[in-house]
């Protein structure tokens, strides 16, 4: 097993770190869009209709309500496999046709498919994740804001977004994780990622499980080191001390003065 292990590294070690490369960009990418398209979902998931509004006013919140609504429920309500399989083949009824996308390197029009199905996906989820963090935040600090004067756009970038993105940056993190590892169905389309490298690699050696156990690993340093950057932003946010020996606690840092 060790020797044809060795054998696959070194005879397909560039499609390994094509594969990771790829899987990377399509988690960072898809998880920062994500979490941009999911703000903006949150706001608009977060509006109130008041009797005070104009009638025009009310339609609107109702048609952006309807629509963010729609959105969030039909995305964590469907699988990403079936809307990679829906995107890629639907696209060409509009006139995209992915595979005419000039491939440079692995941007290709398989990743370019795939990262906007990743990224749709996960702004439905982020949507959530923000709009949590933003029931999370006391509603009197909005109403503080907006007695000084603070106009509502303000008082939601300066005041309130800031501490509901700090409220659910564990869970933003979190998924970034899941990204990198639910990436892995985006092959069915065509899209050579980490998962999808075994089957280049070992197409004609047929070291299956040998292949299965390089990504498992490489899946696991990138899932673990992720989640060492998550822990110590979170100590950071929280002024603690970062401990990585799993059996001792934590302890927030106490000031004296």
């Amino acid at each position: 097993m060790f020797y044809r292990i060795g054998v696959l590294l070194k005879d397909f070690w560039v499609t390994f770190l094509n594969g990771m490369l790829s899987t990377l960009v399509l988690a960072l990418v898809g998880t920062f869009v994500g979490l941009l398209i999911g703000i903006v979902v949150a706001l608009g998931r977060n509006l109130e209709v008041k009797e005070t509004d104009s009638k025009a006013k009310r339609v609107l919140k109702r048609f952006v309500l309807g629509l963010t609504s729609v959105y969030v429920n039909l995305f964590r309500g469907t699988p990403m496999m079936v809307q990679a399989m829906i995107i890629f083949f639907g696209s060409d009824i509009i006139g995209i046709h992915w595979l005419d996308i000039n491939p440079f390197w692995i941007f290709n029009g398989y990743f370019f498919c795939g990262l906007v199905v990743i990224t749709i996906n996960t702004g439905a989820y982020m949507s959530e994740i923000v709009r949590s963090g933003l029931n999370g935040v006391d509603k009197g600090q909005e109403e503080a804001s907006r007695a000084l004067g603070m106009s509502y756009f303000k008082t939601m970038t300066k005041v309130i977004m800031p501490q509901a993105i700090r409220n659910a940056l564990p869970t933003i993190l979190n998924e970034y994780i899941v990204n990198v590892k639910d990436s892995s169905v985006l092959n069915v389309i065509g899209l050579t990622e980490l998962y999808a490298s075994v089957s280049v690699a070992t197409s004609k050696n047929y070291f299956k499980v040998e292949g299965y156990i390089i990504i498992a690993i490489i899946y696991l340093v990138l899932t673990l080191l992720a989640t060492l950057v998550a822990k110590i932003i979170q100590a950071k946010l929280e002024n603690r001390k970062i401990n990585l020996n799993p059996f001792k606690s934590n302890k927030p840092i106490v000031e004296v003065n």
